[in-house]
């Protein structure tokens, strides 16, 4: 199905300029993904606040943030399926609507299960408008220059929602707690207007043999399980019969969901595109990246807040300088991704992120904003810059159009149950010695140890990326494409060139 929105992009002229259409196109899909990244950041800062207003318990308090993981994290993989078998401009718009009507919702009830459950229903409509947002950007510009630009374009939204949502929420919580859930709804529906007039209409995949509803089910539950019980451990205790029964289900759910795939005619997930050594290496480097990041911010907002008693707003702006730099630099990585290709760019990236961690150990009692802080924030955000773009990149390229989808929604996967997972492990590094509890320069001790394990997790992403280095820039590692027989894991081939973008 060819639109307007396509014959502009296959014209000669837009080989280097875009119409004003696709750049609307473009900026609608930024402003739901920079949403979905506010929404993430906004509510830690209100947590107290919150707590105080509703009465609630510790414990209670936590599934406001966990709820909204839980139902990201979780249905990602339906949610990336859905955009390719339903049409991505209509899971798009349906799943921008309940995030704005979730967020009217989120700031106006009155107690806390309700509250949870707003915030788990966000998480849920975001496991739907991520996956189709970034499937409607790769299927609608094309492999190579465009769609690098476009990439890197639209994960700085994400990286810069992230970074402001921590200074809006300092801002926002000193009126009222209830304006950092509220805020989202009405900028989701002006984008949910605007989307309807610019987001290309979609051709549905005509899938042989029906949809993968048990493949949907048992992929569904096994990562619902596995970030529930990720979340839930430090809590219950990593080795408790709670947590190791419910991680026990979680593997026989992914054990069954792997088979299943293998059978299906119409599988939710193809298992061969995992054959490509830089998909797997994008997929893992992914977790690593975020999983590093959360747990990093999850100490130093502590730091900051509870041993240098700075305010919310003091610990947003100390953090600013990294979203300053992602946001300047937005329109750079994309050429930087031409000349050098994905891997190269990755590990420069990741290099930084290990330096920027490493030298936060050198962080006391006395605040060394100068010396420690502002320089790893700088180095932290240059390796955002370079790294989540070039991940997403690396992910889609070489993909068909019709499993842009299910490629978006692993690597959404990917991201949030690394986030989950590396945050509670750090967690319960910080927390293993109970001095927590104790004076200031032991809470501090408990610290060190947390920054060691966070660099360490980016490291390990560094050490991921190193062998995709052996590939020249511009030339990319085959992928595993659909064959005729679906179920056929083991070919190789690479399809013919054509314009991606031409049937959304």
């Amino acid at each position: 199905m060819t639109t307007p929105l396509d014959s502009s992009l296959n014209s000669p002229a837009s080989q280097d300029r875009w119409s004003p259409r696709l750049w609307g196109t473009l900026l609608v899909l930024c402003a739901a993904m920079f949403l979905d990244a506010l929404d993430v950041s906004m509510v830690g800062v209100a947590l107290p606040s919150i707590a105080t207003d509703l009465g609630l318990s510790t414990a209670t308090l936590q599934w406001i943030v966990s709820g909204y993981i839980l139902g990201y994290g979780g249905l990602l993989l339906l949610g990336g399926r859905a955009a390719d078998l339903l049409g991505r401009r209509r899971v798009f718009l349906i799943a921008l609507a309940v995030f704005a009507l979730a967020s009217l919702l989120g700031g106006l009830v009155d107690s806390g299960p309700l509250l949870i459950a707003s915030r788990f229903i966000k998480g849920l409509s975001a496991a739907f408008t991520a996956p189709a947002g970034l499937s409607i950007i790769t299927t609608t510009f094309k492999e190579g220059p465009q769609r690098n630009r476009a990439l890197s374009i639209y994960t700085t939204c994400a990286a810069t929602g992230f970074s402001m949502g921590l200074v809006l929420s300092g801002l926002l919580t000193e009126l009222s707690w209830r304006w950092t859930m509220l805020l989202p709804a009405p900028v989701a529906l002006i984008a949910l207007v605007f989307a309807l007039k610019l987001i290309p209409h979609s051709e549905r995949e005509q899938g042989r043999g029906g949809y993968d509803l048990p493949g949907a089910v048992t992929g569904t539950a096994a990562m619902l399980l596995l970030v529930f019980t990720v979340v839930q451990a430090p809590e219950a205790g990593w080795g408790s019969a709670r947590t190791l029964l419910s991680f026990l289900g979680a593997a026989v759910l992914l054990a069954a969901f792997v088979a299943i795939e293998r059978r299906s005619a119409s599988p939710l997930v193809r298992l061969g595109v995992l054959r490509s050594g830089s998909q797997v290496r994008a997929q893992l480097g992914a977790a690593a990246f975020f999983g590093s990041y959360v747990a990093f911010q999850f100490i130093v907002t502590q730091y900051m807040q509870a041993l240098l008693h700075w305010s919310a707003l003091q610990t947003a702006l100390a953090f600013l300088p990294a979203g300053l730099l992602v946001a300047l630099s937005s329109t750079k990585i994309g050429a930087i991704v031409d000349r050098f290709g994905t891997p190269r760019v990755i590990a420069a990236g990741f290099t930084l992120l290990v330096v920027g961690y490493a030298l936060f150990l050198r962080i006391s009692l006395t605040p060394q904003y100068a010396a420690v802080i502002l320089p790893a924030m700088l180095l932290i955000g240059a390796a955002c810059a370079l790294v989540f773009p070039s991940l997403n990149i690396q992910a889609t390229n070489g993909v068909k159009d019709e499993e842009q989808g299910m490629v978006s929604g692993l690597l959404n996967t990917s991201i949030q149950v690394g986030g989950a997972i590396f945050l509670a492990v750090v967690t319960a590094v910080i927390t293993a010695d109970g001095q927590s509890n104790g004076s200031p320069q032991a809470v501090l001790d408990s610290f060190r140890p947390g920054l060691a394990v966070v660099a360490f997790i980016a490291l390990a992403g560094l050490l991921i990326t190193l062998p995709g280095l052996r590939t020249r820039p511009g030339r990319q590692e085959s992928l595993v494409v659909a064959t005729s027989d679906p179920t056929d894991l083991k070919s190789d081939r690479r399809p013919a060139q054509e314009p991606v973008g031409a049937r959304d």
